[in-house]
């Protein structure tokens, strides 16, 4: 189970921070929150992993147990195969004491920081966001901004050194348009005190203004010039009813809040469900192999977790009732499990359909 969360666990948080990367890159994100991000988002993937890891895992210790005959005499020797369940419920439920935490509060916790982190990233001026190197677009591709280096003061202040910035003018009669090139010495974020208005200031400046293709150029040098920058954005409180604490979901009367009650919930009756399905499912012939079953029980996860999302936006669009809700999921892979071991055929059956 180790093995299996340590891949998966790689695999998503590789993907998503090269998805950070980009937009860290296309000045979208600040460079020095992208390990925040992924931290916050961390327990929301092992809500995921943990569960299917725990499936797998099941299935690649007893699988090999079976396919060398291990089980065979255990079960021969007087060990029943509803003890063998009785015991591996057991060492699940340490498995659910986790989730438990990760569903009930990290996940939320995590979600409602990564928002708020977006929401600070929305405020920040392009000087905050400028990578040394890039030419990176702003107000609406209105401005394109380039340093060749950054340097940070001892106040935590960042200084781009050598700076490009093209503003686009305002475009004639003709449809032309008479952008401005700056190029400047340094650059450095200043704020008005009476006002808050926001700018950035260049030292030892090169203006040129002029219509591309056109001999008569304007050539200004200043000591000092300032462009304005975009006011930060308000936002609105965070309402959303995945970073709501369990306690201010429960006995809430909105669909949103008791779906996403319920999916929190059913997180955590996933565990023993899987379980009692993986024990039976994990008998394989000695022929088979060990890895035999894993790609019916990934496709029977997968089924299961695409069940639980789809009734969660049914429910929180109420075109389910709350009654309803999540749970008919659970019935419906609680009757799975107690066919798999009842026939254990059945089993068969189910790796046999997905394998096709």
């Amino acid at each position: 189970m180790a093995a299996v969360t340590l891949i998966l666990l790689v695999v998503a948080l590789t993907s998503r921070f090269i998805q950070y990367l980009s937009q860290a890159v296309a000045g979208e994100l600040a460079s020095d929150v992208l390990f925040l991000l992924i931290l916050y988002r961390l327990p929301d993937f092992l809500l995921v992993i943990l569960p299917l890891a725990l499936f797998l895992g099941i299935l690649l210790a007893y699988g090999r147990m079976y396919a060398e005959n291990e089980m065979v005499i255990l079960i021969g020797s007087g060990f029943s195969q509803g003890r063998l369940v009785l015991l591996t419920l057991g060492t699940s439920s340490l498995v659910l004491a986790v989730v438990a935490v990760l569903s009930l509060q990290l996940a939320p916790w995590g979600v409602r920081n990564t928002e708020q982190l977006k929401q600070n990233q929305d405020q920040l001026t392009e000087l905050d966001l400028i990578v040394a190197g890039q030419f990176q677009s702003f107000g609406g591709g209105n401005r394109v901004t380039y340093a060749e280096r950054i340097d940070s003061s001892l106040a935590g202040e960042r200084q781009l050194q050598n700076v490009f910035v093209a503003v686009r003018g305002e475009v004639d009669e003709s449809g032309q348009s008479s952008p401005r090139i700056i190029v400047a010495e340094s650059a450095r974020p200043e704020i008005d005190a009476d006002t808050g208005a926001r700018f950035m200031r260049l030292e030892n400046v090169l203006q040129y203004d002029g219509a591309p293709g056109a001999l008569e150029f304007s050539i200004g040098q200043f000591d000092v010039q300032a462009i304005v920058l975009p006011e930060a954005t308000s936002f609105d409180p965070i309402l959303e009813e995945e970073t709501l604490a369990t306690s201010d979901l429960i006995g809430s009367s909105l669909p949103e809040h008791q779906a996403e009650l319920q999916w929190r919930i059913s997180t955590l009756l996933l565990i023993p469900i899987i379980t009692l399905i993986a024990v039976p499912l994990s008998k394989v012939d000695p022929r088979q192999g060990r890895y035999s079953k894993l790609v019916p029980a990934a496709m029977l996860y997968a089924t299961y977790f695409v069940l639980l999302q789809f009734s969660k936006d049914m429910l929180a669009d109420e075109n389910l009732p709350a009654a309803v809700g999540l749970w008919w999921v659970h019935l419906l892979f609680m009757g799975i499990a107690f066919v798999c071991y009842r026939f254990p055929q059945f089993g068969r059956f189910i790796a046999l359909g997905a394998s096709r």
